[in-house]
């Protein structure tokens, strides 16, 4: 935030202010004091003049009067009027005249050349009818003066015989209020001085506190709530003051625990094992997990400024006002020809009270595993009924023709009744392998260990295939002959050799060979059954362990196979903590492989 301009700032509005309204009551003051001052002033003067020109009146009245035997010899009553004029003419009276009735000048202070003239002015004549007049004037020279006229009566009577002219200089009483107006500016200007001075005073005890606030809310901005804000008393400002201190606490209560909950939610976000993405309103990446960077298989330098729907490569689809309004999950699929990759997307639009969406919460599942159970149990119902089905056909066109007289047939009865004899033996073997897997799939399938000599145990086996094979088949061993004693099952393992060796006779040509070997490795023994048949499609060597897979289908069902006799075998060996798989050449037969671990201390202890 930029620091607030001198002449913009509050603290010298506050002066300013302050000052003004002190002028202006002073200015106030003072022009009334001065224009009633200055009132009371021409009034004192006038009233003072009055009484000097009474007297005068008097005087002149009484000179007036006089006949000319009362006079000495050679004066004239101009002579008498003028020395009395003179006499008086002092101080603030500038000028006498005297006019009689006639308005002709009959004495003067100053000017004689006046005398024995006529006065035409308008005031002189209003002064021998009986009319006191004045009036003011201010000469070229700025010399300020007040101009009077005073009848003059007879014996206090109202026969008026005459009139006094008076001009009397005001610049006594100007100079008088000049030194007022100069004493009231300079205490107006001292006024200011001490005004401004407390102003700045009282401003500071207001601003400094506000000061103070604005840098701690600038403080609380940057997120730093250990500095406080001075408290400079009890007023209201103080009490603002540890108000904004107590919002400050507040404040650090909430940023602590809203920082407590941010670091949950983003510890929850980033160990979450789902993605998680945020946008904002405009549909634009603002937060990603690593789970869903890997995912969607990004690099966090691309996603700057990208849209949902662009991230999610379904821009030709959706859009981004659609999502806002999505309630189903979107399921995506960036499957490839040799990797199933599969993801649920889910939205949920960010809204506030009042409607408004801010953007949208995606979380990103991996499906791919769920989709390929889903796909493997509809696989597996499938094959299943078909494989139900197939017998259940069959031995049912048998019976119907049984029952439609074939059954006196000698010849074809006997071979009808063997078919279905078959069929049920099939079913009976087929219901036998999935009640076998079922219990291995459920929780309280266990292996029954016990230590075996498995050399003898294997030889054991092989002996019994040996015995019952067909002649055109040869078995050879390369088998150990020192005791190798392992912890197995011997039911489950007899289980997965029988399994084994019964596809390796199964698809045997006449005078093939089957091979069995056992090889001691560091930790495990590895049993190897190589047979000399028809082999297996490279595309298909990694799908022969899964339930229900046949590479050639035709040719298994009529040798009598269920398909779930290696899925059987694999999930035997690896409830041992062994492995098993597969290898083999088209035209040159199939070799399985499966471990067994071996502790080679155990048969010390045999032994």
């Amino acid at each position: 935030m930029n620091k607030v301009n001198f002449f913009r700032s509050l603290h010298f509005k506050f002066v300013l202010i302050y000052v003004l309204l002190i002028l202006i009551a002073m200015q106030v003051m003072g022009v009334y004091f001065v224009r009633e001052l200055e009132k009371s002033l021409n009034e004192n003067f006038e009233q003072s003049l009055r009484q000097r020109i009474n007297i005068l009146a008097y005087s002149i009245e009484q000179e007036m009067m006089k006949d000319k035997k009362e006079r000495p010899e050679g004066q004239t009553l101009q002579d008498d009027i003028s020395a009395i004029l003179i006499d008086n003419h002092t101080g603030e009276i500038d000028e006498l005249r005297v006019i009689d009735k006639t308005q002709t000048f009959i004495g003067t202070s100053s000017n004689k050349d006046i005398l024995g003239k006529k006065s035409t002015e308008v005031m002189v004549q209003r002064a021998l009818i009986g009319q006191e007049y004045k009036n003011s004037y201010i000469y070229e020279d700025g010399h300020r003066v007040l101009v009077m006229t005073f009848p003059i009566t007879k014996d206090f009577s109202d026969e008026t015989i005459g009139a006094i002219y008076v001009v009397a200089s005001l610049e006594e009483v100007f100079n008088q209020m000049s030194i007022i107006n100069k004493i009231l500016a300079t205490g107006t200007v001292i006024s200011l001085i001490i005004t401004a001075a407390l102003g700045i005073f009282l401003a500071r005890t207001i601003t400094r506190p506000m000061s103070d606030m604005r840098k701690q809310a600038l403080e609380l901005a940057k997120g730093n709530f250990s500095r406080k804000v001075n408290v400079y008393g009890d007023d209201e400002i103080g009490q603002l003051a540890e108000t904004f201190n107590n919002l400050t606490e507040k404040l650090e209560e909430a940023q602590g625990m809203t920082e407590g909950e941010r670091r949950k939610l983003a510890s929850v976000i980033a160990h979450m094992t789902d993605g998680v993405i945020a946008t904002n309103r405009n549909g634009e990446v603002i937060l990603i997990n690593n789970p869903a960077v890997t995912m969607l298989n990004v690099s966090r330098e691309t996603l700057k400024n990208i849209k949902i729907t662009e991230l999610l490569g379904i821009e030709e689809e959706y859009t981004l006002e659609g999502l806002f309004e999505e309630q189903e999950d979107l399921i995506l699929d960036f499957s490839t020809e040799e990797v199933p990759y599969i993801l649920k997307v889910s939205f949920t639009a960010i809204q506030r009270e009042k409607g408004r969406i801010d953007g949208l919460i995606i979380v990103i599942y991996d499906v791919t595993e769920q989709e390929k159970i889903d796909q493997e149990r509809r696989e597996f119902v499938a094959n299943v009924s078909h494989e139900l089905r197939t017998p259940l056909t069959t031995m049912r066109s048998y019976l119907e023709a049984l029952e439609e007289g074939a059954w006196e047939d000698k010849e074809l009865a006997p071979q009808f009744l063997k078919v279905t004899q078959n069929e049920t033996e099939r079913m009976i073997r087929l219901v036998n392998d999935l009640l076998r897997l079922s219990k291995m799939d459920s929780k309280d399938y266990n292996v029954k260990k016990r230590s075996v000599n498995f050399t003898d145990f294997f030889n054991t086996v092989v002996d019994r295939f040996e015995m019952t094979k067909s002649e055109h088949i040869t078995f050879f061993r390369r088998i150990p002959t020192e005791d190798l004693y392992v912890d197995i099952d011997t039911d489950k393992i007899t289980q997965v050799l029988d399994n084994i060796i019964s596809n390796a006779i199964k698809y045997s040509p006449e005078g093939g060979q089957i091979h069995f070997q056992v090889d001691i490795l560091t930790d495990e023994l590895q049993i190897r059954v190589r047979d000399q048949g028809v082999g297996i499609p490279k595309e298909s060597i990694y799908k022969i362990f899964d339930r229900f897979y046949r590479v050639d289908k035709a040719r298994t069902r009529k040798l009598g196979g269920t398909g779930l006799g290696l899925a059987i075998a694999k999930e035997m060996v690896t409830a041992h903590g062994g492995d098993i798989w597969a290898e083999s050449k088209e035209g040159k037969g199939t070799t399985i492989f499966f471990t067994l671990p071996y502790n080679p201390e155990q048969e010390d202890e045999w032994k």
